[in-house]
């Protein structure tokens, strides 16, 4: 696991153990002084921003201190200063000095400076987060951000998301000096953007039959019409995402839009039919490329996103897309003769760049998923790594700009806590350290780490029905996000944990559901401590491989005395997809007496990893003849989404070789262990 566990200079370390503040993102620098200011009372508001954005810092001030009264005279002041912030405009090296504050707390009046209104907006934040008891504790705070793209994703696609629920999750991201929120709009589940030019896009593809996402797939994944009986979706007009996009820009919040290509795009293709590969048989995620007027699709739906969205970035997604279908399609298969193209990796390749050649004409950037990669990377685009850090490495290195959003650290669509505790989830386990623990940089040096822009947090939606839901999963791991995003020295996670849990108070308070910090119980306990037994760091032979994607520690995984949490990406589960699945022969290098072999197992059915379905245990002398002493077989609960399974046996027998043999079910799927115990 990453740790970016930095602690704050030391002088500033020492003041925040003497004069600990509830701050998140926690402040690059803070100086406490004695005495306090009080919030409440007369105070004069001076200072040279202009009116519009002088009146909307006041009505944040004051309704988060109601007991303040602008008066035109008064000995204490509040003041706000813009500093000459022109020449930090006109190099784009300072975008991140551009959002930087300087707050100085006396017992007479605040000083708030900041080179834009954007950096006053975040002092005043700071300022929010220091009222205790109607007071702010005197004190001089220096801040600036880490990185420039400090990011959220949010699927409105699997569940759709009224727009006052999206400018509730705003006011919560400006409180956390967020930047940027990236909507999932369009995907297989719901096409959720109004466009002029195609209105079948909403009218038959908004809607679907069934609001559970794992029924409606089950169902065969039918659309309906938004008057049909029992109707679930809905979708944004232009009018409500530029009213989004307005109330965002107002606490400096960029909203970057996803249409989702070539991949993931089932709605669409099935409102316009003819954008379907030839001879496709049946029905496909992915658009046709071979096809003229998928591009002419596209650029008419992108011309209409740009004219809602004033964000120079715009994400195009690129992930997941299957590519079967363009391997018989005669069209597909004439473009890549005609542009020779080898695979059709290159394929997806060549719609990428000419998307990207298209938005670059119009003043924007493309952002896609780490799938854009593969085939031949288009020359300005921005990679978005999710499949874990390596992508973002490799573009980085390459020259390119970077978002990391790893699904170990970031996926907060995956269990917060114990998986049995928890409301149903997509996947595996990131829990608010985990997500903490996460160094966007990822170790890189010079002009690579320069690219990293800075990370995101991304909830997808398949398991989140509800806004109650949706706000469980969102907090407090997207305060980990925040510091992880902004924090120059990130202090230890107790530290980060204790102001964690006044912030979830603070939201709490406000109307937020969250996920109750104080009642989680955290990790696996087996994973804790380290096993040991008989077999540990003896030898083991492999008559089936483990997958490369999932070896832990390799040959030796399964005797290093390392047990596996909740997550299976953990580095200590070992994965097997071949055919045999698991099939090993442990050599205990001596005839011992053996009473137990253990194993514990893992499920998570939404990442198809079942338990074993039949287990054999056999034992030898000699290494040539074999003696089963345990062989079941067992009914594998497809039904409970996440499990770890202890299966054990139990006997005496004479051994020095053990070959221990897991099998799946009817269903398939992967099999995960973390350690074979012996004793």
């Amino acid at each position: 696991m990453f740790s970016c566990s930095v602690g704050l200079f030391a002088e500033d370390r020492n003041m925040q153990a003497t004069h600990p503040i509830n701050v998140i993102p926690a402040p690059t620098s803070y100086k406490p002084m004695e005495g306090k200011f009080l919030m409440k009372g007369r105070i004069k508001l001076v200072g040279n921003i202009k009116r519009k954005d002088r009146k909307f810092i006041q009505a944040q001030l004051f309704s988060s201190f109601p007991d303040l009264v602008v008066a035109k005279e008064g000995l204490r002041t509040l003041h706000l200063r813009l500093t000459d912030g022109q020449k930090l405009r006109n190099d784009a090296a300072n975008d991140k000095l551009l959002q930087s504050y300087r707050l100085h707390v006396g017992e007479q009046g605040i000083n708030l400076e900041a080179p834009t209104v954007m950096g006053l907006f975040y002092g005043l934040q700071t300022l929010r987060q220091l009222e205790r008891q109607g007071s702010v504790a005197c004190c001089e705070i220096k801040d600036e951000p880490r990185f420039v793209y400090r990011g959220l994703m949010l699927d409105c696609s699997r569940h759709f998301w009224p727009k006052e629920f999206i400018k509730k999750q705003l006011d919560a991201m400006a409180y956390l000096k967020l930047d940027r929120l990236h909507l999932h709009l369009t995907d297989g589940a719901g096409w959720r953007m109004q466009i002029k030019k195609y209105p079948k896009l909403t009218e038959d593809a908004a809607w679907r039959t069934e609001s559970d996402w794992d029924k409606w797939r089950e169902q065969g994944r039918p659309y309906a019409h938004k008057d049909d009986v029992g109707a679930y979706g809905g979708y944004y007009t232009q009018q409500d995402l530029k009213e989004i996009v307005a109330y965002a820009a107002q606490r400096h919040i960029t909203v970057v839009p996803e249409i989702e290509m070539p991949g993931h795009s089932t709605e669409v293709t099935h409102a316009y039919p003819e954008l379907l590969c030839e001879e496709a048989g049946k029905l496909t995620s992915d658009l046709c490329v071979g096809n003229e007027q998928t591009f002419v699709f596209l650029e008419n739906v992108l011309k209409e996103v740009m004219k809602v969205f004033p964000s120079k970035y715009i994400h195009i997604g690129g992930d997941e897309a299957s590519r079967k279908a363009w391997e018989k399609c005669p069209r597909c298969q004439k473009r890549m003769r005609d542009e020779h193209l080898n695979n059709v990796a290159e394929l997806q390749s060549y719609l990428t760049h000419r998307i990207e050649r298209f938005l670059n004409k119009h003043g924007r950037i493309l952002i896609g998923w780490d799938e854009i990669l593969e085939g031949k990377l288009a020359p300005n685009a921005v990679v978005m790594s999710w499949r874990g850090e390596k992508g973002g490495i490799a573009a980085s290195k390459a020259g390119h700009d970077v978002i990391m959003s790893p699904e170990r650290f970031c996926y907060l669509d995956h269990y917060q806590d114990v998986p049995s505790s928890q409301p149903k989830a997509f996947g595996s386990y990131v829990s608010l350290e985990q997500c903490y623990s996460f160094d966007p940089v990822c170790n890189l040096q010079g002009e690579a780490a320069e690219r990293v822009l800075g990370l995101q947090g991304n909830l997808w939606t398949e398991q989140v029905p509800t806004m109650s839901h949706c706000e469980y999963m969102l907090y407090p791991r997207l305060f980990a996000i925040a510091e992880n995003g902004w924090s120059q020295n990130k202090g230890a996670f107790p530290d980060f944990h204790r102001r964690a849990l006044n912030m979830q108070d603070v939201l709490r308070a406000r109307g937020y559901n969250t996920f109750d910090l104080r009642k989680e119980i955290g990790a696996r306990k087996e994973s804790r401590v380290p096993v040991d037994h008989l077999a540990l760091g003896k030898k083991v032979v492999y008559h089936a491989p483990y997958s490369a994607n999932y070896k832990a520690a390799g040959d030796s995984a399964l005797v290093d005395g390392v047990r596996g949490g909740w997550d299976f990406h953990d580095g200590a589960w070992q994965g097997f997809i071949s055919h045999d699945r698991l099939d090993v022969t442990i050599d205990l290098e001596r005839l011992q007496t053996v009473k137990q072999v253990k194993a514990s197992f893992f499920q998570s059915r939404s990442a198809v990893i079942y338990t074993p379905a039949e287990i054999s245990v056999s034992v030898s002398e000699d290494g040539v003849n074999y003696v089963t002493v345990d062989e079941r077989q067992y009914d594998v609960d497809f039904d409970t989404d996440f499990q770890v399974k202890d299966f054990e046996w139990n006997g005496n027998a004479q051994a020095r070789y053990i070959r221990y043999q897991a099998k799946a079910g009817a269903k398939g799927g992967w099999i995960f262990v973390d350690e074979v115990i012996v004793r």
